[in-house]
């Protein structure tokens, strides 16, 4: 039995194992109005396909499907065949809400009512 397969059956199997992870995962970074599909997500970072993420890095934004989970600081980690890795410098959960300067007490009233006396 031989180990040795045709380069064009090799390419085809790695374009429907990187289809495969695109329809499987959610999970987008957007960078102004481009979209790229995260193959592989980790703690500190994540994979995108190398066709077209080599030029990323800076600031982006990671999203799950449309929920907005965190804004993050890129820099490009290393090639892996058809992957390309990137690690955050820093990554800011997103919320809806801007943040306090002080600490908000849980009894706290939600807005004041006028007085209309």
């Amino acid at each position: 039995m031989s180990d040795f397969l045709p380069k064009e059956v090799l390419e085809g199997l790695e374009q429907a194992r990187k289809a495969k992870l695109k329809r499987r995962s959610r999970l987008r970074v957007r960078v102004g109005d481009a979209s790229y599909p995260i193959l592989r997500s980790w703690e500190t970072g994540f994979a995108l396909d190398r066709e077209n993420s080599t030029h990323l890095r800076g600031l982006v934004d990671v999203y799950d499907g449309t929920k907005h989970l965190y804004q993050a600081l890129i820099v490009a980690a290393q090639e892996d065949g058809q992957e390309m890795s990137f690690d955050f410098k820093r990554a800011t959960p997103a919320t809806d809400k801007p943040p306090l300067d002080y600490d908000r007490a849980d009894d706290a009233p939600v807005a004041l009512l006028p007085n209309f006396h």
